[in-house]
């Protein structure tokens, strides 16, 4: 091992109202894996009670700032948090959303298009999963297009939704287009571990889309998606070998909204012994 150099880029808190653990907790577990930083990315207010389930309120975001700035100082010089954000894209929330990223300084923000939520559906599902797979990619390259977004998350997480209907092959022709869009803003994409635990038991995005992800040089970023502190750096030693495999040859992490790359061979010599979690 040498001195750590990766950031867990995607972890969430408890005022989502479905993750556990305090950042503090989460960044215990970024130093025991040797990980330079931890970023944390809960999901971000929205108006009009917008999937109020599964996010903080727009009077906690204060609060959340504290959490991330508390768990900062007392990690520091051993972990490096940051402040972040899941973000969601949804058409219409734009000038919304541009306003609340511009009103702190997040070092990070990942692009969210979450087809399970209420909004999502009542929108675009309307009996046919293939077409809703393809409407779904293609607002991965609407988001981007935006301009708001540092990294897209999870950027297949359509096929669990759909994981009867989901057959790649005839959706590479709609994803490369996206692609194709998302390449020229320059966004990154991210490889999102926690695929591997979810109903097709893939890491998000699936081999042939990261491929095509490279072949236009689309740079990536690696999270977990962390909802509980023992799943900070789950898995990373594998997804940097699948980048590798795939054409990569570094990945990158944010901070202050600029991206960082690092080798993926002195990024896999620097994490320590991996724990995955079931």
């Amino acid at each position: 091992m040498t001195e750590p150099l990766l950031y867990e880029t995607h972890s969430h808190t408890p005022l989502c109202m479905h993750a556990t653990g305090e950042p503090e907790e989460y960044a215990e577990i970024a130093h025991a894996r040797g990980l330079r930083g931890l970023i944390i990315t809960c999901h971000n207010p929205m108006p009009d009670d917008f999937s109020a389930n599964v996010r903080m309120r727009a009077d906690q975001l204060d609060h959340y700032i504290d959490m991330v700035a508390q768990a900062r100082a007392v990690w520091a010089d051993r972990v490096d948090v940051r402040l972040g954000l899941e973000a969601d894209y949804f058409a219409g929330y734009e000038s919304w959303l541009q306003q609340q990223l511009d009103s702190t300084n997040f070092h990070f923000v990942l692009g969210s298009v979450h087809p399970h939520t209420e909004e999502f559906k009542e929108r675009y599902w309307h009996g046919d999963p293939v077409e809703v797979q393809r409407t779904y990619f293609r607002l991965l390259a609407d988001a981007a297009e935006t301009g708001l977004f540092d990294s897209l998350s999870h950027p297949d997480l359509i096929k669990n939704m759909t994981a009867r209907d989901w057959q790649p092959d005839r959706l590479m022709g709609d994803i490369c287009r996206a692609l194709d869009r998302i390449a020229a803003t320059g966004v990154a994409m991210e490889l999102n571990t926690s695929g591997a635990n979810k109903i097709i038991a893939q890491m998000n995005p699936f081999p042939e889309m990261l491929k095509e992800m490279r072949a236009r040089e689309i740079p990536v970023t690696v999270g977990a998606d962390a909802h509980d502190p023992c799943r900070v750096g789950d898995r990373f030693d594998q997804a940097l070998k699948l980048l590798a495999r795939c054409g990569y040859s570094h990945v990158c992490y944010f901070l202050d909204r600029r991206r960082h790359q690092v080798p993926i061979e002195a990024a896999l010599a620097s994490l320590c012994t991996p724990q995955v979690v079931n």
